[in-house]
C-alpha cells in the first residue's frame, strides 16, 4: 500500500481539481489547484475509508488539506500504532 498513490486516487476522485491530482507536486497547494472546502469535506470522508481512520477536529483545518503532503502526514500519524 503506497499512501501518496491513495490520496492521489482519492484527489482525482473527489477533489474536483483543476490540476491532475496524479501527477501534482506533493506540496502544491491544492486550494490554488481548485479544492474547496466542500470538496476537501468529501476528501476526508473518502480517505477516512481507505484508510480506515477518523480525521479528529483537531485535523480538522486548511492546513492539513493543503497539499498531497499534508495528508500524508495527517494519514501517516493516524494510522500509526
Amino acid at each position: 500500500m503506497n499512501p501518496t498513490e491513495d490520496i492521489r486516487k482519492v484527489l482525482q476522485q473527489h477533489g474536483r481539481l483543476s490540476a491532475d491530482a496524479l501527477t501534482l507536486a506533493e506540496d502544491a497547494d491544492l486550494y490554488q489547484a481548485g479544492l474547496t472546502s466542500h470538496a476537501s469535506v468529501n476528501v476526508m470522508l473518502a480517505l477516512e475509508n481507505v484508510f480506515d481512520v477518523e480525521f479528529p477536529d483537531r485535523m480538522l483545518k486548511r492546513g492539513v488539506f493543503a497539499s498531497i503532503a499534508s495528508i500524508r502526514e495527517a494519514v501517516e500519524e493516524l494510522t500509526a500504532s
